[in-house]
């Protein structure tokens, strides 16, 4: 097993004068290499400690399938890993496997380039539809096609630092606070410890954007898309009164409260790294840190539901295995994806703590709920499935996305009012609606 990739010979040079990747295997420095029969190769994002999660996964998969290798592809920024997705697949030379997340594989399927497993699924032993949770299924259906198969479905949850809280004699967050508990516990959390007039300690860390303001917007009564008569998106819904309202409230966690680093202290250090290091008493998060928040020893932790306002609402983190329609071993690439989406596959993942399983059976068993493993609330995961929503499908979601949030980061961090970000976010991602006929 190795962790690098098969390139397209335009892209090798450009990719190693980048420092994207390591040393190549022949078949990446020669496309006239062939790979051997049966192996496969596999290509993931995340964190060192997310990275551990998917070597135990093609280890084991290895001794169950002796005749098949896969060579681990691991790109850890998620925005250099989609970078790279793309590239591979203007090349026509993606990995055998990748992972997709549900809001970005659209693009792909919208130009065939991946391969339907719905007709795999079908015929599969080792698992069967019934046995997923349809919240992760759906969103992966396009043109009524099952086309990859999903590891998990994740809510937006709180992360907290258990010592913080004690040391400002808080109660923990419990699953049903409301937007005014949560505002006011961020503000108590946030402290000038030093008394020299600057923030040591902040309540929240966050990022501005769609993904994060959602599950807000929907809380309170709002949509994040207007659809037309035929249920097609046809624009962004940022400038109907319920969506701005929680904009607004977003918004002025930092503009207002700041209870949430400014962008000059963002940069000098994220939030996530300020949570890891005891410096943020809240982080919201889909349930793919805990691996590395678990390797955290300077205090406790554990997760909250997101508060809630008007209406019960969150949102779904999920990604799936995904197999492009150029795959060589299509044989050998569904065997694995097969056996990754089997109870003991899903296991191997959900006992690093990467995913909630899309699996009930996994979801609901020790691999995942093991009380001796953090976060001790990991129930709270499931308990959230009935209100989760997902985000629109469309092939231009990503680059809406990207647009978006460029004009929420502005609003956020006080370079545009609110009105301002809202026209300019609807103005710009405009031209990636369809018509909605």
């Amino acid at each position: 097993m190795s962790t690098a990739s098969r390139l397209g010979a335009p892209l090798v040079a450009a990719l190693v004068a980048a420092g994207s990747v390591g040393a190549l295997p022949a078949a990446a420095q020669d496309p006239s290499v062939v790979a051997p029969a049966g192996d496969v190769s596999f290509m993931v994002f995340g964190d060192p400690a997310e990275l551990v999660a998917y070597q135990e996964l093609v280890t084991s998969f290895e001794a169950a399938q002796p005749d098949i290798d896969v060579e681990l592809i691991h790109i850890p920024d998620q925005a250099d890993y989609r970078q790279r997705l793309g590239l591979d697949f203007s090349a026509g030379t993606p990995a055998d496997i990748v992972l997709i997340n549900y809001r970005r594989y659209a693009q792909f399927a919208a130009r065939g380039v991946l391969e339907p497993l719905g007709p795999y699924l079908d015929q599969s032993e080792l698992v069967g539809e019934a046995e997923f949770y349809p919240e992760a299924l759906e969103p992966f259906r396009w043109m009524g096609e099952l086309m990859c198969i999903p590891q998990n479905l994740s809510s937006l949850v709180v992360y907290y630092d258990k010592a913080l809280f004690d040391a400002a004699e808080l109660p923990y967050p419990t699953d049903h606070w409301t937007w005014e508990e949560f505002l006011a516990t961020a503000k108590a959390l946030t402290l000038d410890t030093d008394a020299d007039g600057r923030t040591d300690q902040f309540g929240l860390g966050t990022e501005a954007s769609i993904f994060r303001v959602a599950p807000f917007i929907w809380q309170n009564g709002g949509e994040l898309v207007t659809l037309s008569d035929r249920g097609l998106p046809i624009r962004l819904a940022f400038d109907t009164p319920a969506a701005r309202e929680a904009i607004q409230w977003f918004v002025d966690l930092q503009v207002v409260h700041h209870v949430v680093p400014s962008a000059v202290e963002e940069a000098a250090e994220d939030s996530e790294s300020r949570f890891q290091n005891g410096r943020t008493a809240m982080f919201l998060n889909s349930r793919r840190g805990v691996p590395t928040y678990r390797q955290i020893t300077g205090f406790d932790w554990d997760v909250a539901a997101l508060p809630q306002h008007t209406e019960q609402a969150g949102i779904l983190h999920s990604d799936a295995y995904c197999m492009p329609a150029s795959a060589a071993s299509k044989d050998a690439a569904w065997k694995f994806i097969e056996y990754a989406n089997s109870a003991p596959g899903q296991s191997v993942i959900a006992r690093s703590g990467r995913t909630v399983p899309s699996l009930v059976e996994v979801s609901q068993s020790d691999a995942f709920l093991d009380p001796a493993a953090k976060p001790a609330n990991s129930q709270v995961f499931l308990s959230s499935l009935p209100t989760i929503r997902a985000v629109p499908v469309l092939p231009g979601w990503v680059d809406i996305e990207e647009l978006a949030g460029e004009e929420l980061e502005r609003a956020f961090y006080g370079n545009a009012s609110v009105d301002e970000a809202i026209a300019e976010a609807i103005a710009r991602t405009q031209v990636f609606f369809g018509p909605g006929e």
